[in-house]
């Protein structure tokens, strides 16, 4: 008679399910700093190759973040394929070049500050509400006295 092999439980223990809580959180969170990263990295090769031929000034980066906010569309942010992705990249990177222009030349601070505000309202409500709208809105009359 061969000895008996011990049971295996079929319910998976505490520990093995906070293991997964911890792995999902870190894929989740992987995931959004990837996409933030590749929106800023987006938004940054897109300020560099853009052809007005001042590229690498603060000033230059408000244009580019303006631009960005210009056709930027609200209602296309959830979309699905490439109109989803355009919209996503070009808030993300009004943001970052806005910020970047604020760094370089505090003339820009209170652009980069609207956009910032925006985006972190969007990011805890997750929805363009009247106060996100409100926010792109300051930074949108302040890149039309630019």
């Amino acid at each position: 008679m061969q000895p008996q092999q011990p049971s295996v439980p079929l319910v998976p223990s505490s520990t093995s399910r906070a293991q997964s809580g911890t792995r999902t959180r870190t894929v989740v969170l992987s995931l959004v700093a990837g996409l933030v990263l590749g929106a800023a990295g987006t938004g940054a090769a897109w300020a560099l190759s853009s052809g007005s031929g001042s590229g690498g000034t603060p000033a230059a980066d408000a244009r580019a973040a303006c631009e960005a906010l210009a056709g930027f569309d609200t209602e296309k942010y959830t979309d699905k394929g490439p109109a989803g992705e355009i919209a996503l990249n070009r808030y993300a990177a009004a943001g970052a070049l806005s910020a970047s222009a604020a760094a370089g030349d505090a003339r820009y601070k209170e652009l980069a500050q609207a956009v910032r505000r925006s985006q972190e309202r969007h990011a805890r409500v997750f929805e363009f509400d009247a106060t996100v709208r409100q926010e792109l809105d300051r930074a949108r009359g302040i890149c039309r006295g630019l």
